[in-house]
């Protein structure tokens, strides 16, 4: 076994309906579920925040959602309330196959520092000890999928790629928020980083 399908953050806050939904987010779930049928390992990430994370924009006075502030760690996107710990929208989506995952990567849970990598927190040093996981397993290859393309599959993908994996993004199996020209930034930096856009 040598290959690992990462599926990033299908979660009900990120589908229509959810408190930062992504565009089409739920149309890709049947075809992920096909995926992960042939996967020989299936890891999810889940966005994970407490109450009041640093990254939502309702914990600073003044500051809408979509903002980008300064943090210690660099410029930080401000969002609404999403993905909080125990609700239905930090849920998978209902129809997300999510029983077939070996492991699941719960992420963005310190206060403060947000996390759209699947492999590190974003001062891009803390991990998340998913490479550690993939590495103990044997594991080389990743094909990864999910939401949303240009925040956190985009940040994988790269880390991924840094990291030595042998990485591909199945783009039509992902969807993106798209910020100020954000997709086309990400998928630069994708084909840049080494990473196969398929």
């Amino acid at each position: 076994m040598t290959h690992a399908l990462i599926v990033i953050d299908v979660q009900n806050d990120f589908c229509p309906g959810g408190a930062l939904a992504v565009p089409g987010g739920d149309s890709i779930v049947a075809g992920i579920n096909a995926l992960m049928d042939t996967a020989e390992a299936v890891v999810l990430t889940q966005d994970w925040h407490p109450g009041g994370h640093s990254s939502f924009a309702s914990s600073h006075a003044g500051r809408a959602p979509y903002d980008l502030i300064d943090m210690p760690y660099g410029p930080q996107v401000l969002w609404p309330d999403h993905c909080v710990q125990g609700s239905d929208g930090a849920a998978f989506h209902p129809d997300l196959n999510a029983d077939r995952a070996d492991m699941i990567v719960r992420k963005g849970y310190r206060p403060e520092i947000d996390s759209y990598s699947a492999f590190f927190e974003n001062d891009q040093t803390t991990p998340t000890g998913l490479d550690g996981y993939l590495r103990t397993r044997g594991i080389t290859a990743l094909t990864m999928v999910g939401l949303a393309t240009d925040f956190c599959v985009n940040f994988s993908a790269v880390d991924a790629a840094k990291l030595g994996f042998d990485v591909t993004v199945r783009m039509d199996l992902c969807r993106a928020i798209d910020l100020d020209g954000s997709l086309a930034a990400a998928r630069d930096g994708m084909a840049a980083a080494g990473v196969t856009l398929t």
